[in-house]
């Protein structure tokens, strides 16, 4: 398997924040091929999920105390996790959580952007971030969607780095992404609908066979699937209602 681009200000790792963590190991188990490692009550039993033995994702539970709802979350790579979270408000955004170290892991942050959306800044040390990305059963690919388009834009390429790169500038499309091409790492599309956020892609053999498996597995399908320029796509969620997609690429 090749192994991931890990750069600075492309994403590096996700996590799930999951009112069920015990129906959340049955479904991505399943759907994804997933085991669970044993949960780090170091880190209020945060725990990592691996594919045949490669570190792809966290979850982490959600009691409620904190007022977010159940979603996947997206995590840029920095090597200055302070400098983003000073920079962070002179473009538009916040600081949700203050740069914290975890263990020897490495330094985490969570930074809203100037359309409201949470990202990650993770500033590793022992932990540097995926094991594996574009296989089947692994994180394929990584989107913001935003009503704050030319805002959201300018923050990444300022707060965090950006190489950008405009895709696609029509009234129906308009779409930016963090390198050019077959290099791309990550992109940002305007979008003032209702799917705001970080939006993950998972890479799997069969959309429409993992499409069925969903529903069969207590999930639920929010846009079904469909072809496109970038592969086979499809928008579910999980038994607690958290939205991802699918992707088989060409």
């Amino acid at each position: 398997m090749p192994a991931p681009t890990l750069v600075i200000g492309a994403p590096c790792w996700i996590d799930l924040y999951s009112s069920d963590t015990d129906k959340a190991i049955d479904f991505y188990g399943r759907l994804l091929g997933w085991k669970p490692e044993a949960a780090d009550e170091r880190f209020g039993g945060y725990f990592t999920f691996t594919k045949d033995g490669k570190h792809v994702a966290g979850c982490m539970a959600n009691d409620g105390s904190t007022g977010y709802p159940d979603a996947w979350g997206v995590h840029l790579m920095t090597d200055d996790i302070e400098g983003i979270a000073e920079a962070a408000a002179g473009q538009g955004g916040s600081v949700e959580m203050a740069p914290m170290e975890v263990g020897e892991n490495g330094s985490f942050a969570m930074i809203k952007d100037p359309g409201g959306s949470v990202i990650g800044a993770w500033q590793p040390n022992e932990v540097k971030g995926f094991e594996v990305t574009r296989e089947p059963g692994t994180p394929a690919w990584f989107e913001l969607h935003t009503g704050r388009y030319d805002d959201a834009v300018s923050f990444y390429r300022v707060v965090f780095g950006w190489d950008t790169h405009v895709m696609s500038e029509t009234n129906e499309f308009r779409y930016t992404t963090l390198g050019k091409d077959e290099d791309a790492l990550a992109g940002i599309m305007d979008d003032p609908g209702d799917v705001s956020g970080w939006n993950v892609y998972f890479e799997v053999a069969d959309v429409d066979a993992a499409v069925a498996q969903v529903t069969e597995l207590g999930g639920s399908i929010v846009e079904p699937a469909q072809d496109t320029p970038y592969g086979r796509l499809a928008r579910v969620k999980d038994p607690t209602g958290t939205a991802f997609r699918l992707v088989t690429s060409p």
